[in-house]
């Protein structure tokens, strides 16, 4: 079916495309799709570049137009429908490409997406495909056959260590021609050997009673017995209808052990409840009630003292569906403000194109509303013109006074806000002055208030005082920034837009102190954490004890692999991947005495006893692919993280030399007092004796998203992208405790 498709056709044949590295070096370079449709060659002239290919799976998106940072910089607006980018997964730099026409550069982008939402349905349907595509790579002299030799080196390609004597007899099951290599069927009977998983034969033989087959009633039997889901005899039949592979066992209604694993390894077999990826939640209470996805010095690609600032880094976190974003401006050369972490290395960037790129890309994966977080350092001119920017840039969608036509008492919603720029702030007054008549006439005051910056910087330029623009102030509604004076200066003097940041230092130690307190305020106001200056290698803090007092606006540094990172994604997969998650009741009512760390009786306590059967994995990848005996002794380890008693980990032990099928069927069990602030972490790691064990891949979602019964765990990478056909395989039971 290729071969019929032009746009395919075209990278099949391939083409000469400018590649655009600066406004100086631009060079013709040709590009290529493979036969295999899964990797792409392209010309290289550099000496030491032997790997001239890459595969589809690396491409995290193709962006048509100058949509990147590169194209932005380097090349004339003209040649806008000429061009086009290839983003890549990880730390890769993008590809800018620029082609002789608008129709080619069309099909490129077309042909591209085509081919990887082609591979997104090969990874789904896993394993065959994959086993055939090394054994064809394996194949070294091209004859179709396999030796032992060849064997051996396609059993290493796919993680699997064999010793000689285990190789030999198995060879020699499957030789049945005797001559010393396998064809044909002889390679299927050894891949069949190599696929089988004992773990899915014996639910697979325990649920089919007719026979061979399941029936449509034993698949029932097994979702509502085994799965624990609400299933009716019309769910089966289009389990069925979707996911068996035989046309005859189709046609009575029967679904083979084929079938039954291709449904394991769909959403409806995933650990992760299918109905949580759509937005469920009640959008329509007051923002503060949810928590928001937030990333803190959005602008920096790595460390905070000499990294890459870049438009690129907000659009990485606006495409994570982060809704608060913070912009560093200072005054920039020219009269342009330009955004960089002040009084460090790192690099700069114009505070105009971040608008710009904030503008495109904000709302491509969520539309609930955006924060803008304003670090502020700018002279009153430059600041004017901030002003200036994010009116004429963002437009109606800015947000430039209350929805209400009188002074509102509480936030708007995430669903009165859909598509709309927040401005947080200082502002000179009250909000109230937008509804009087006498509006003050003055252009510009000074605020004082404690900032980031001052706890970062190394000037002794005195921050409270600074002149604040009118103009600027104007823009702040729902979110004027306000110093904290403890929890009962803020009931009684502050208005419910009048919000505080905390370091993290000091969050950490109120949310320990004063929890209870902690969430009464989150109850009408919102908070901002962020972590300490002395993180300059851009490290995160756990944000979990902070959601668990209440706190909306936890801010990470998104662009660090870490822990905490993979927390965030967890805590916002569900929901719909919007970037809202609405807070449990008890830290949204009033007069609640939930406290997370004394766990007074409440409603907050459904106690739950979760079970946890770690039966297998399949296909995690080897970490090292030059070692030739990197072959990994995986383990995986079950974190619980929410509040205190109910945070612990457990894990497995390590098997030796099997990354292919390992199988531990290990069970653990968690006593858990608070669900709805829990958070479950798979974390599959090699073990190693002498050093630290190396991460092979990890999964994170709400305790409350996920199904019961036998589920497949995806695995993803340390930052956070899908590790295409690796897996874990689990039996899950979250029931109430007796």
């Amino acid at each position: 079916h290729h071969t019929r498709d032009a746009d395919l056709q075209l990278l099949l044949v391939g083409g000469e495309l400018l590649k655009v590295r600066s406004s100086s070096w631009k060079k013709n370079r040709f590009y290529k799709l493979q036969e295999d449709c899964t990797t792409m060659w392209h010309e290289s002239h550099r000496t030491f570049k032997r790997n001239q290919t890459f595969s589809i799976d690396e491409i995290e998106s193709v962006r048509k137009g100058r949509q990147s940072e590169g194209l932005q910089k380097h090349t004339e607006a003209h040649v806008e429908d000429r061009c086009f980018s290839i983003i890549f997964k990880g730390r890769r730099r993008n590809l800018d490409l620029i082609a002789t026409s608008a129709e080619e550069a069309r099909q490129w982008v077309n042909g591209l997406e085509k081919i990887i939402s082609n591979m997104k349905k090969l990874n789904s349907q896993q394993t065959s495909d994959w086993i055939f595509n090394c054994m064809r790579k394996a194949d070294k002299n091209k004859d179709n056959k396999m030796t032992l030799k060849e064997l051996k080196h396609f059993l290493h390609q796919i993680n699997i260590e064999v010793d000689d004597m285990y190789a030999e007899v198995l060879f020699a099951k499957c030789d049945k021609s005797n001559s010393g290599s396998l064809e044909g069927p002889e390679i299927k009977h050894f891949y069949d050997l190599l696929i089988y998983r004992e773990e899915i034969d014996v639910i697979y033989g325990k649920y089919a009673t007719t026979g061979e087959q399941m029936s449509v009633k034993d698949l029932l039997n097994f979702l509502l017995n085994e799965q624990r889901e609400v299933a009716t005899m019309e769910d089966a039949v289009s389990l069925i209808e979707r996911y068996e592979l035989d046309d005859s066992a189709k046609q009575k209604n029967h679904m083979t052990k084929d079938g039954f694993l291709m449904y394991l390894h769909q959403e409806e077999g995933s650990i992760f409840n299918p109905a949580h990826k759509e937005v469920f939640q009640d959008m329509s209470q007051p923002i503060n009630h949810y928590f928001i996805s937030s990333s803190h010095n959005t602008y920096l690609m790595e460390d905070q003292l000499k990294g890459h600032s870049s438009t690129e880094a907000y659009i990485k976190a606006l495409m994570k569906s982060c809704r608060c974003v913070e912009l560093d401006c200072w005054d920039g050369a020219h009269g342009e403000p330009i955004i960089y972490h002040g009084h460090t290395l790192t690099s700069k960037v114009l505070f105009k194109d971040v608008i710009k790129a904030i503008k495109e890309y904000a709302f491509k994966t969520s539309e609930y509303p955006v924060i803008l977080s304003l670090e502020n350092h700018c002279t009153l001119e430059q600041q004017k013109l901030m002003a200036k920017h994010m009116i004429s840039i963002l437009g109606s969608a800015l947000l430039t006074s209350p929805l209400e036509d009188q002074m509102p008492t509480a936030f708007p919603s995430p669903q009165e806000l859909k598509g709309r720029f927040i401005i947080k702030g200082k502002r000179l007054n009250k909000l109230d002055a937008v509804f009087s008549n006498t509006s003050p006439g003055v252009e510009e005051d000074c605020v004082s208030e404690e900032d980031e910056a001052a706890e970062t910087s190394n000037s002794k330029t005195d921050t409270n005082g600074q002149k604040l623009a009118k103009q600027l102030s104007d823009l702040v509604i729902y979110c004027k920034s306000v110093h904290f004076s403890g929890f009962e200066h803020a009931k009684d003097k502050q208005a419910f837009y009048e919000m505080s940041s905390f370091k993290e230092s000091k969050a950490v130690n109120l949310a320990e102190t004063a929890g209870n307190a902690f969430i009464h305020h989150n109850m009408t106001k919102l908070s901002r954490i962020y972590p300490a200056g002395s993180r300059t290698d851009s490290s995160n803090y756990n944000p979990v004890s902070l959601w668990n007092a209440g706190c909306q606006i936890v801010a990470l540094n998104f662009q660090t692999p870490s822990k905490e990172m993979d927390l965030n994604q967890g805590r916002f997969r569900s929901n719909g991947v919007s970037g809202y998650v609405l807070k449990p009741g008890f830290q949204r009512y009033p007069g609640t005495e939930f406290d997370p760390m004394t766990l007074t009786k409440g409603p907050w306590l459904k106690r739950k006893t979760f079970h946890i059967m770690v039966i297998s994995a399949q296909q995690l990848p080897k970490l090292n692919k030059d070692k030739c005996k990197s072959i990994v002794d995986p383990l995986v380890k079950v974190e619980i993280d929410g509040v205190p008693a109910d945070t612990c980990s457990k894990e497995t032990r390590s098997i030796e030399n099997n990354g292919f099928n390992p199988m531990w069927n290990e069970t653990f069990q968690f006593d858990i007092q608070v669900p709805e602030l829990a958070l479950v972490r798979f974390l599959v790691e090699d073990y190693d004796s002498t050093s630290q064990n190396d991460l092979i891949g990890q999964y994170c979602l709400p305790l409350t998203s996920l199904q019961n019964g036998y589920r497949h765990v995806p695995l993803l990478t340390k930052h956070g992208d899908v590790i295409p056909s690796a897996g874990l395989f689990v039996h899950l039971m979250l029931l109430d405790a007796k």
